[in-house]
């Protein structure tokens, strides 16, 4: 995913500063005068913005709680409030999930006298609307843009194609992408830039098309544009995924030629990169780097690197990197628990996959995240105690927990199916029904080639929920760990 700093998008409208503005009883700051606004530009630019922030969250404070509808709190600060405090607004409510109430402020500022239909305000209304996933509000906003007399340029197209790649058709999605990016490329206003290209890498390269990556990045590379860390984080990001390490490494290197310096991102992607194709002394190494770059070990890092470890069955390896994200003074996250219950179960110690899930549960968390107990199923469904996965389904549901949903039922469907227990397969399906859940043909089809398969088994179906079994540790050597010669690149 690209960083938010190169989707940001800012106001045309300057935030001014008015000398020694007090807060009214109302607690809304008078409204900035107009003799003023030239020197506030010149001097007190991050002034005027905090000022206009503090407007903004006096705003939404009264709003909290549903007392007040945002519209009637705009309409008592009209005075007070202009389109600079509207995009803030917008920024706000987006991060709340209040996409509704953008656009109820932005059809409140369409009737203020001092509204000017601006590309700022529609590609950042365009860009909440998508991170929303709603992409159809998104096309209805680009359409008014247009019929308010606005020409689109570059920004506005960039949110359309971010917009439309939240969409759940990643397929589809990407098509639509490429149109707009072909397109923008024959509007002299529109050509695309380095954030236009590093959108369309990324997402290119988390749809593992390693062919548009390279048809985007030659594409680049034969513009004017020069490209930047990001761009050469989608590129090595695409190499990665697909196992393609000589390919990777080549980008790298070309990084190195022109000076670019690498983030944490490039970092943890050569990591998880090195460490799916267990090149744990490559891993290693770039890990070491590092540390001794100017950048920061995040979770992130510790995530691959235990996920990948846990694979290929070094649970030692694997602890040792919570210890020396412990001694770094990271705190675990619940993704941190996930990844250890996923190692505990890939190196076949059920027991310690178990134990860490009940300290999710005692964590006081008020949702404990399905994820975390996909993972704990999963590591009793590949140890082969299937039953356990059922026993502890039971128990979420009995307490409250969590809320299972579809990929909880299709993970242990295909777990049951799979060791042919028809009476678990049973269950399953009825616990479905209850929770409302429907299956779809193909389940059902399955289901039937489930109960003939269980037939004449007797292992392990003589009681639905037996007791507590131990599975014990097992490890293994990982496949073709890489020796290869240091990886210096220069940059610690």
């Amino acid at each position: 995913m690209l960083s938010s700093t190169h989707l940001r998008l800012s106001s045309p409208f300057p935030f001014h500063r008015s000398k020694a503005l007090p807060i009214r009883a109302q607690g809304i700051p008078a409204p900035p005068q107009k003799k003023k606004r030239r020197s506030a530009v010149k001097g007190g630019n991050s002034a005027s913005e905090a000022e206009a922030a503090a407007v903004v969250r006096q705003l939404l404070r009264r709003t909290g709680g549903g007392k007040e509808t945002i519209v009637s709190v705009l309409n008592k600060n009209v005075k007070v409030v202009r389109q600079d405090h509207c995009f803030l607004l917008f920024e706000e409510l987006g991060k709340k999930e209040n996409w509704l109430q953008c656009l109820e402020v932005f059809r409140w500022m369409q009737m203020q006298r001092w509204y000017v239909a601006d590309n700022g305000i529609f590609s950042k209304l365009i860009s909440v609307m998508g991170k929303k996933g709603q992409v159809r509000m998104a096309m209805w906003l680009f359409s008014q843009m247009r019929n308010s007399g606005c020409r689109p340029d570059t920004s506005v197209y960039n949110s359309l194609i971010t917009a439309h790649l939240h969409s759940r058709d990643k397929i589809k999605a990407l098509a639509k992408a490429r149109g707009y990016f072909d397109k923008m490329k024959t509007i002299e206003r529109c050509q695309p830039t380095v954030v236009t290209y590093n959108i369309l890498l990324r997402a290119f390269a988390q749809a593992s098309d390693v062919e548009q990556v390279e048809i985007l990045f030659k594409d680049l590379d034969e513009s004017a544009i020069n490209a930047d860390v990001y761009t050469y984080n989608g590129v090595i990001d695409a190499y990665g995924k697909n196992g393609m390490l000589r390919e990777m490494e080549s980008v790298l290197m070309r990084m190195k030629i022109n000076r670019v310096k690498p983030d944490v991102i490039t970092f943890n992607t050569l990591i998880d990169a090195y460490g799916r194709k267990q090149a744990f002394d490559k891993m290693e190494q770039v890990f070491k780097s590092l540390l001794r770059s100017k950048e920061s070990p995040t979770l992130p890092t510790f995530h691959c690197m235990i996920t990948n470890y846990g694979k290929a069955r070094l649970r030692e390896k694997a602890e040792l990197v919570v210890k020396k994200m412990a001694d770094l003074g990271l705190k675990p996250s619940y993704v941190t628990r996930e990844c250890l219950v996923m190692m505990y179960g890939y190196c076949g110690n059920v027991t310690k996959a178990r134990d860490v899930f009940d300290e999710i549960l005692a964590s006081g968390q008020r949702d404990i995240h399905v994820s975390s107990l996909n993972a704990m199923l999963d590591a009793y469904c590949t140890n082969g105690v299937p039953s356990e996965a059922y026993a502890l389904l039971n128990e979420v549901i009995r307490k409250g927990l969590v809320v299972p949903n579809s990929s909880t039922y299709k993970l242990l469907y295909k777990a049951f199916t799979k060791a042919a227990r028809k009476d678990l397969v049973d269950a399953l399906l009825k616990r479905m029904d209850e929770q409302g859940i429907v299956p779809n043909k193909k389940f059902f089809l399955n289901a039937l080639e489930a109960y003939g398969s269980a037939r004449g088994s007797s292992s392990d179906s003589s009681q639905a929920v037996p007791k507590s079994s131990n599975v014990k540790d097992s490890s293994r050597k990982p496949r073709g760990s890489a020796k290869v010669g240091g990886l210096n690149w220069g940059w610690g």
